[in-house]
């Protein structure tokens, strides 16, 4: 992915007016490997970033101390480490009156999956679910792996990126073995063509609001289209853009200073005032009673408002 990686120091993605700050993955050096993992404190301030942002890169966090909130989009995970956390590109999270955070940081993009592509699809599932909580077992194993992972990137012996990559994979592996994450794909052109659809629908700098629009993107018909998401999501893309229209327009709402008319037109509306029913068709609120809400308590909301 073009722009996901930058040298230390290099200013930040400067935002469209009202957007959202845009992290890319700070490497120490040109045509180093899209990859780092440290400490909270290692790694540096944006790790445990108080602020909603997003990232052009995937990030695992393993939390073994704290107290406080892990927000990611409009969920609240309350810190009752130890806990695995996975957030895909173009996810919003911060991180909210913690105290005494510890644990490690997991950092790389796309292109270090090089030798394990399937890896892709488990980490957007298990973004979907990013809050897993280890046991006792799950804690131990998970302790060895992050620690052998860190000391083999302080080294850089050689073959180190084979051995970062295997570590990883073992990683993301067994992080699907936990307890609530949606079972695999098949591993077919479905699933490929699946896998792709959800990568662009991540992709907040491409117009694609329709199913139309993301078919002719990907190069298969709408009806092939329809047939593989259900088949590899139990779900209709129209579902899913759906879903993703609203979860953009509530990014964009909690988190910029954007016009109700300039968050409809960044979703894909041109009418604002059909954005506008759309909006309070799917979350039960117009969007400036959501604004009014606050970032992260929309849900109550619900119980508090009564549109008209």
């Amino acid at each position: 992915m073009r722009g996901t990686t930058v040298l230390p120091g290099t200013p930040s993605l400067t935002p469209r007016a009202g957007e959202l700050p845009i992290h890319r993955l700070e490497l120490p050096m040109p045509n180093a490997l899209p990859f780092a993992v440290g400490t909270f404190d290692t790694i540096g301030p944006m790790a445990r970033a108080p602020f909603p942002h997003r990232h052009t890169f995937h990030e695992i966090v393993y939390v073994t101390a704290g107290t406080g909130m892990h927000v990611v989009d409009f969920a609240r995970w309350e810190l009752r480490p130890p806990h695995l956390c996975v957030i895909a590109p173009g996810q919003v999270h911060h991180w909210d009156t913690v105290r005494g955070l510890d644990g490690f940081v997991v950092l790389f993009t796309d292109d270090f999956l090089l030798e394990h592509r399937a890896d892709r699809d488990v980490l957007r599932r298990l973004s979907e679910r990013p809050w897993l909580t280890l046991d006792d077992r799950a804690r131990a194993r998970t302790d060895r792996l992050v620690t052998e992972l860190h000391d083999e990137y302080r080294c850089g012996d050689e073959g180190t990126e084979s051995v970062l990559r295997a570590l990883l994979h073992v990683l993301i592996v067994r992080a699907a073995r936990l307890p609530e994450v949606p079972g695999a794909a098949p591993p077919a052109r479905a699933g490929a063509v699946a896998e792709e659809f959800t990568q662009l629908m991540g992709r907040t700098d491409l117009a694609l609001w329709s199913v139309h629009a993301f078919a002719q993107r990907i190069g298969v018909t709408p009806g092939y289209l329809a047939e593989a998401v259900r088949a590899t999501t139990g779900r209709t893309p129209s579902e899913l853009v759906r879903e993703a229209r609203i979860r953009e327009a509530k990014r964009l709402l909690a988190g910029t200073d954007l016009t109700v008319r300039q968050v409809a037109r960044r979703t894909g509306f041109t009418d604002p005032a059909y954005f506008c029913r759309f909006f309070r068709r799917e979350t039960g609120l117009r969007p400036g009673d959501f604004r009014r809400c606050g970032d992260v308590h929309w849900g109550d909301a619900l119980e508090t408002l009564s549109p008209q």
